[in-house]
């Protein structure tokens, strides 16, 4: 992970280019505590402790340096990718306390997300691919929002290595606001990365899905024999770029667009600034085709 020098005064970013992203809480410790010196009964239980579980001095040191009181505030909070869950957790650094799971693509009966309740269920809906209603998912390399190629901690984007689809989340109320499924894409695992000020979010296909020419795939309904010359001329992979909407939250499928790529596996995706600004980069593996 690497500290990111935000600029802005409500929150500070601490981001990851893997599974996880930080961002700094709200607010800081409220009230200011003096700490007196150690007097020497408590230092006697302290190396009581320690010698009983016979500890070193540095792991007595490293969990002090992560525990935080009950009713204290963590310094950061990351937003990390539920894997297998589909959805998005939220841990507090430096406790690595579980602050919240983010109901995603998967419904959350204990928080009411997909089971009876009109909004969420709209939500799952429209994020399925048109052949059945989704219940699963697999997230991957969450990404936050950015102004000026600065992290501002406004929203989040996942998404969905299994079923190639893309959320985002607000970070004012951690919640779901919009999922769509890629357009002509089987699988995704390049990433929701987000362009310079959060115009477009970047996604790359994974495994390349069977196309029709001129007519593209369609979940349920492109069929095409899996054989190493279809596979070489019928198969492509994808890279899409999302437009996003800041006021409402949601993707506009309208204003979007997608790269057709070879049938080669696509993984991590991510969108240039700086002096890379309008370009973006993706890695490819088997582009020997076998």
């Amino acid at each position: 992970m690497g500290v990111i020098k935000p600029n802005m005064a409500r929150r500070k970013i601490l981001a990851s280019l893997g599974a996880g992203i930080v961002i700094g809480a709200a607010a800081g410790f409220t009230g200011s505590r003096l700490i007196t010196p150690t007097a020497p009964p408590l230092a006697e239980e302290l190396l009581r402790v320690i010698n009983e579980r016979k500890l070193e001095m540095s792991h007595a040191k490293a969990a002090l340096k992560t525990y935080v009181p009950g009713g204290w505030k963590d310094e950061f909070i990351m937003i990390s990718s539920g894997g297998h869950s589909g959805q998005v957790l939220v841990i507090g650094v430096p406790s690595m306390r579980l602050h919240k799971v983010i109901a995603v693509f998967t419904p959350e009966p204990w928080q009411g997300y997909g089971y009876g309740d009109v909004k969420t269920m709209k939500l799952l809906t429209k994020g399925s691919n048109g052949v059945r209603f989704l219940t699963l998912g697999d997230t991957h390399h969450p990404e936050i929002s950015k102004t000026g190629a600065e992290y501002d901690g406004e929203w989040a984007f996942i998404g969905d290595k299994l079923n190639a689809r893309v959320a985002s989340i607000s970070l004012k109320d951690f919640e779901t606001k919009d999922i769509v499924k890629l357009p002509n894409t089987q699988t995704q695992h390049g990433g929701a990365c987000a362009s310079p000020n959060t115009k477009y979010i970047a996604c790359g296909s994974q495994f390349p899905a069977p196309w029709e020419p001129g007519r593209g795939y369609k979940p349920g309904v492109t069929y095409v024999p899996l054989t190493e010359k279809n596979y070489e001329e019928r198969f492509r992979g994808t890279a899409t770029f999302l437009a996003f909407d800041r006021a409402t939250g949601h993707f506009d499928l309208s204003r979007s667009f997608q790269i057709e790529l070879p049938p080669y596996m696509q993984d991590l995706e991510v969108v240039g600034c700086g002096p890379s600004e309008g370009w973006a980069f993706m890695n490819s593996i088997n582009t020997e085709l076998q």
